[in-house]
């Protein structure tokens, strides 16, 4: 089993320090100046993320763009994220990221990343103001939404078991 690893150096990671790293498979975020390391994703959770983006992208309004990581999403100085999916409008991307909360950020848990996901990263992406945050679980199967309302996130779907959210797929993974 792939695990996550965590990096704290004697000075905090910033995002220079980030964009100096070689490519080495791994996915790489920052928290708070923390060099946050996850192994590339599974074929099934490529699968999973696939099937959402088949899923979203005719639904995606003009204006508004669908992405899968890795992208940067850049929170602040020390803290940057890649959420599995996000929408953002197409007028807040860069060339290079997104220098600001999506509209939506989408996480497909695995074993490496679940405390991760509904943990630190939903907390960020909060106090961030990303307006949506959607949970994705392949193991359950169910999906949890959280919408920001006053600030905080407030659970306003989820769906579990359904037919519908399990992976329809010739490869067997």
């Amino acid at each position: 089993m792939s695990v996550m690893t965590t990096v704290s150096p004697g000075a905090p990671f910033t995002r220079a320090d980030l964009d100096a790293l070689p490519d080495d498979g791994r996915r790489h975020e920052l928290i708070d100046g923390v060099l946050v390391m996850t192994p590339a994703p599974s074929p099934r959770h490529q699968l999973v993320q696939l099937e959402l983006i088949k899923r979203l992208l005719p639904a995606i309004p003009a204006g508004q763009r669908l992405l899968a990581a890795p992208l940067d999403v850049v929170l602040g100085p020390a803290t940057v994220l890649q959420p599995d999916l996000l929408i953002a409008a197409r007028s807040a991307l860069t060339d290079r990221d997104l220098p600001v909360a999506p509209l939506l950020a989408i996480e497909v848990l695995s074993p490496s990343t679940r405390h991760f996901d509904l943990g630190i990263k939903r907390a960020l992406y909060e106090s961030a103001g990303c307006a949506a945050y959607w949970v994705l679980d392949p193991d359950e199967p169910s999906i949890t939404v959280w919408e920001l309302r006053d600030g905080q996130y407030a659970e306003v779907a989820r769906a579990v078991g359904s037919e519908s959210l399990r992976l329809h797929t010739p490869v067997e993974v």
